[in-house]
């Protein structure tokens, strides 16, 4: 699949998802918002919601949803009805695990509404994602070291947890992986095998998905190994399925694989640094993620407080490094490419603030907008379109 071919299908895919909301057309703007999680921490209220403005990259709040301290992560349904919340905060005083909280979005405002909540039978909860045909909802527990899944009703609540998980095992580096670490689950596209980052196994653990339950087994080849005491944190699929990315956070590397779309199989091709040459201070990755067209990757760096830069070969998947860009904040957690490929919004935990961010879609790089706003402990960012 070509890069043109790539960009058509990503506009025709936007169109049909602001379509499907009531109507795609040039006289039919979309509204934009952004949902900012947080962690629970110097004054912050909770999960933030603000209206984009795509000709000014400015933002305006609008709603602030208190109903967890900490709601640290979220994903969108891939209806646009529904947003999923996870937080670290105990599920009821009887069960001390995380909890996972299904909103409704509204169709006009972009405002929230609570659905339901369930346990994530788990601790440390650190990130959730949606099955990309709306029916599961995927936890991952980074202190417990298991995973959840849950279903996801026609109304958009969850169900208590269909299937739970747990990992075992540890690698090299005795502070951080003394013990299993999961930190994200991405799915496939057509949904079949999901791929959970363990940082303290080193490993990218594949599971293939019952359609029908939920439930998870072992895929054909179960894992893939990632070089010892690398932390393999946040992962990423091309939008053509054949390369896969994966931010690993103790090494500070991009690790590529080639995907088996047949068996959800891994194979490394390249492993290359996310820093530029002589930077020799403390760093973490954190955040990986494509542009639109599949044409550049982008990871964030903590503590180097930028967001590296690669150009993607369409033919091999493998990256070449573009540059890297401050990311006017420190401690990069979580950051955002907007659907249609002109903005990416930062958050920076430790400077309270999401950072909002031009993208040239021809060279990949970026410039700052001048628009930021002050969100306490901004640690994930999330985007929604309404049509009008």
């Amino acid at each position: 699949m070509t890069i043109q071919t790539i960009k058509i299908v990503v506009i025709l895919s936007f169109c049909l998802l602001v379509g499907v909301l009531s109507g795609c057309s040039e006289e039919d703007p979309a509204k934009e918002f952004v949902y900012v999680g947080t962690f629970d921490d110097r004054g912050s209220e909770g999960l933030y919601v603000f209206e984009f403005d795509r000709e000014s990259g400015g933002m305006t709040q609008i709603q602030t949803v208190s109903d967890r301290p900490g709601p640290n992560f979220q994903a969108i349904h891939p209806g646009g009805k529904y947003l999923y919340s996870v937080s670290g905060d105990a599920f009821s005083e009887n069960i001390e695990h995380g909890t996972i909280s299904a909103y409704q979005v509204d169709s006009q405002t972009g405002m929230l509404q609570l659905i339901n909540e369930q346990s994530v039978e788990g601790r440390g909860t650190a990130h959730v994602s949606v099955d990309p045909l709306g029916e599961f909802a995927y936890v991952s527990n980074y202190s417990e070291g298991n995973l959840s899944v849950f279903t996801i009703s026609e109304n958009g609540g969850v169900s208590e947890a269909v299937d739970v998980v747990q990992h075992e095992g540890s690698s090299v580096n005795e502070r951080r992986q003394n013990a299993p670490h999961v930190h994200s689950i991405i799915p496939s596209a057509d949904g079949r095998f999901i791929y959970v980052s363990d940082l303290g196994t080193d490993q990218i653990v594949i599971y293939e998905v019952d359609r029908t339950t939920g439930e998870l087994s072992p895929a054909e080849v179960p894992y893939v190994e990632s070089t010892p005491g690398s932390g393999p944190r946040h992962f990423t699929i091309h939008p053509g399925g054949e390369f896969a990315y994966s931010a690993e956070e103790l090494s500070s590397t991009v690790a590529v694989f080639s995907v088996n779309q047949n068996n959800g199989a891994l194979e490394e091709i390249q492993r290359i640094t996310m820093l530029p040459e002589g930077y020799d201070g403390n760093n973490s990755a954190a955040d990986i993620h494509l542009s639109p067209d599949g044409g550049f990757l982008y990871a964030s760096n903590r503590g180097h407080d930028s967001l590296v830069i690669y150009r993607v070969d369409a033919e091999t998947g493998a990256l070449t490094p573009a540059g890297h860009e401050p990311t006017r904040g420190s401690h990069p957690r979580n950051f955002m490419i907007d659907q249609l490929g002109e903005y990416v919004l930062v958050a920076n935990r430790d400077d309270d603030n999401v950072v909002v961010f031009n993208r040239d879609q021809e060279t990949g790089q970026l410039t700052y907008s001048g628009e930021q706003v002050t969100v306490p402990m901004a640690v994930c960012v999330t985007q929604y379109f309404i049509s009008e």
